[in-house]
């Protein structure tokens, strides 16, 4: 081929054009292209250095920024069919390249002469820089350092080599926690063991059944009434089941598989973890920090370790106690309905009785109010909340853009005017087979301007697991999938409607981590307002609205079991903070044991000896979170005092909401990476977060009660 796709690096990805074949043939000519530009670069910086004369930003950060580029494009498309549309084909091939992919990284971030070109620009550019530059700036030299510039010899040649390492450790254990979440199902054939389950999951249970081929005992294809039915450990088919059983024995079978995924066997993540940790303190150390924890919060907007451990010791002081007694309440439950397991609560048993409580206290039925919820409508009433909130236009652009599979919509978003702004994919349903569980936003093309003045609009990409539509029925949302389509649509705001000129800190880039999910948070809490769920929860049958007392009871019910909620995700950070910040090999104790050390005060029912939650714990050991999923709550504190700015105006003054809208698109939405995350948020609000709205809304200022 003259002009491979998958070399193409700009516009819209033909992605039906690209498969595992191109990635073999092509990542190499791309990766061997680079480094002959980059060796060119170095050689023109290298003269213009001895020339001892100032350096301009396009002369350094433009060409560096044209390599990045090209290689985000080609090998992001990669990456993200690799989540979308897994094959063991290009799964394989993404293992292949990926430490060619490394090694080129590492080549240029350890590049002695744009370090030194660099600093060159930093202390005497040819024309002042702007505030955005020296923040760019900034960053990129304390990128290199991370990326072990500072290094030589043979402590730089163990630096890449482990780079290399945990790359390749964290595709692993992502491609085992993919693998073992497939490879544990289970058939049923009495339709008794699966009492109390929805209908519309029971659909789901035999679409599964028939997909791998199972019959019913007089021959006949698997149906919702008759079964069998196919149980599975993805999400869209494992909550309705730890939910809605009634069977007991049934809820701690898929429990127990569920928490030791990765555990045992060929797909056991625990040497990975090991080595995964051990590694990272190695490349701490060579890099002059204590631990991988303060490396990780370097870049971020907590201070320190210290600092995070604060916020997470006063949401534990103030969760523990709320949560202890909501598992009193939901064992009071179930010995009120004279059930064996009140005396012997297990962690398969407070789903359950959760939803039952839930039930009784406030009348209300998740899974009834799915039909309320069709997928068409809740996008209606999510776009509709963004064209008042911040004055954008979206519109259905189905057919005008590639797609990597039948499910996937693309939208455009413009402005008043009508001008376009921006545009992205949607892939919301789940496809255990071949997508990885979860939800996310990516980048498909970054805002920027040419040397032409062309801008390319920024494309994200919107990926959600939720449950698929079935036969002539729509997808029916669970007001948590609304939610979750709501969060990663906030990250999708942030990267759309960008105003910054720099790609390198347009949307999401150069967003301190622990600051990224602000915009994210803040959309969730829009899916309790009245006029937002009102104006979209309609019967996907009769079109009524839904009625007012179970908005109300949604309401209300909006703080329950919030005490173990937010406990669940302080263990979580805990856990991950502590394990890169004190835990090493010489403790003499297995990662495993040391979070069950931390589950004693951070979990109200400990983890059963099978719970072998660090296996599938991707986040931290296959996504970017390592020593930063706090960050979930410490932007939580920040989008609960964002969204109490517009409580304080008053949510029925229209006038007034919108004015507020347009300042959070003016400044969270619109600078990016433009600022210090802390100096945006005082831009929009006039001042620092505090943590009241986030107790307030939780529910947590009542722990004393």
């Amino acid at each position: 081929m003259t002009n491979p796709e998958l070399l193409r690096g700009s516009g819209l990805p033909r992605f039906e054009a690209i498969d595992a074949s191109q990635v073999e043939a092509h990542i190499p000519a791309l990766i061997q292209d680079l480094g002959e530009q980059l060796s060119t670069l170095e050689s023109t910086l290298q003269q213009r250095l001895s020339d001892n004369t100032p350096l301009s930003w396009d002369e350094v950060m433009t060409p560096l920024h044209h390599l990045g580029e090209r290689l985000r494009w080609s090998w992001g498309v990669v990456s993200h069919l690799n989540g979308v549309c897994n094959s063991s084909e290009l799964r394989e091939a993404h293992a292949a390249q990926q430490p060619e992919v490394v090694r080129f990284s590492n080549r240029a971030g350890q590049s002695q002469v744009i370090h030194q070109a660099l600093e060159s620009l930093q202390r005497n550019p040819s024309h002042p820089l702007d505030s955005t530059q020296i923040r760019i700036l900034d960053a990129e030299l304390l990128s290199m350092r991370h990326r072990g510039v500072g290094l030589s010899g043979a402590s730089q040649e163990s630096f890449n080599e482990a780079s290399e390492q945990l790359a390749s450790l964290s595709t692993r254990f992502s491609n085992h926690v993919l693998d073992a979440t497939q490879g544990w199902t289970l058939l049923v054939h009495e339709v008794d063991q699966l009492r109390g389950i929805p209908e519309r999951a029971l659909q789901a249970l035999a679409a599964a059944a028939k997909d791998a081929g199972d019959l019913h005992r007089d021959g006949q294809d698997p149906t919702a009434l008759e079964g069998p039915w196919r149980l599975g450990l993805d999400m869209p088919r494992y909550l309705p089941v730890l939910t809605h059983a009634d069977n007991r024995n049934l809820r701690e079978t898929v429990y127990r598989a569920q928490v030791s995924r990765a555990s045992s066997g060929e797909l056991d993540n625990t040497p990975l973890i090991e080595e995964i940790l051990d590694l990272r303190t190695h490349q701490a150390a060579r890099l002059g920090y204590q631990n991988w924890a303060e490396r990780s919060l370097a870049s971020k907007m907590a201070d320190n370790v210290q600092a995070v451990e604060q916020l997470l010791e006063e949401l534990r002081v103030a969760a523990l106690p709320v949560a202890e007694q909501e598992i009193d309440e939901l064992r009071d439950c179930a010995r009120h309905h004279g059930a064996t397991e009140a005396d012997d609560f297990s962690p398969w048993d407070v789903s359950y009785w959760a939803e039952k409580l839930r039930q009784e206290r406030f009348n209300l039925n998740q899974e009834e109010l799915r039909p309320w919820f069709p997928l068409p409508q809740v996008l209606d009433g999510l776009f509709h909340l963004c064209e008042r909130l911040f004055s954008i236009q979206i519109e259905a652009a189905d057919g005008e853009a590639p797609i990597w599979h039948q499910d996937v919509r693309f939208f455009r978003v413009n402005d008043q005017e009508g001008q376009p702004l921006a545009a992205f994919y949607l892939d919301p349903f789940s496809r255990p087979a071949s997508k990885r569980g979860g939800a996310w936003m990516d980048e498909c093309l970054n805002r920027s301007r040419n040397s032409e003045g062309e801008l390319t609009h920024p494309v994200a990409y919107l990926i959600c697991n939720q449950t698929p539509p079935a036969g002539d029925v729509p997808s029916l949302m669970s007001f948590e999938e609304v939610e979750t389509l709501f969060h990663e649509f906030g990250h999708g705001l942030q990267h759309m409607l960008t105003t910054v000129e720099h790609p390198q800190a347009a949307g999401i880039n150069n967003v301190e981590w622990d600051a990224v999910e602000l915009p994210s948070q803040f959309m969730e809490n829009w899916c309790l307002d009245h006029q937002t769920l009102m104006g979209m929860a309609r019967h996907w049958k009769t079109g009524e609205p839904l009625p007012e007392e179970d908005y109300n009871k949604l309401r209300n019910s909006r703080t329950f079991m919030q005490g173990c909620g937010t406990l669940r995700q302080v263990h979580f950070a805990l856990t991950d903070l502590r394990l890169h910040s004190t835990w090493t090999t010489e403790l003499g104790q297995s990662p495993d044991a040391f979070r069950r050390s931390i589950a004693n005060n951070t979990t109200v029912l400990p983890p059963i000896p099978e719970d072998r939650f660090l296996c599938a714990f991707g986040h931290i050991f296959a996504g970017g979170y390592s020593a930063g999923y706090y960050s979930y709550k410490w932007a939580e504190v920040l989008s609960a005092d964002a969204f109490a700015a517009f409580e304080e105006v008053g949510l029925d003054r229209e006038a007034d909401v919108q004015a507020t809208g347009q300042r959070f698109r003016n400044t969270v939405l619109s600078l990016g990476g433009s600022q210090r995350p802390a100096d945006v948020y005082k831009s929009f609000r006039g001042r620092t977060a505090s943590t009241d709205a986030l107790i307030r809304h939780s529910g947590l200022a009542a722990a004393g009660r």
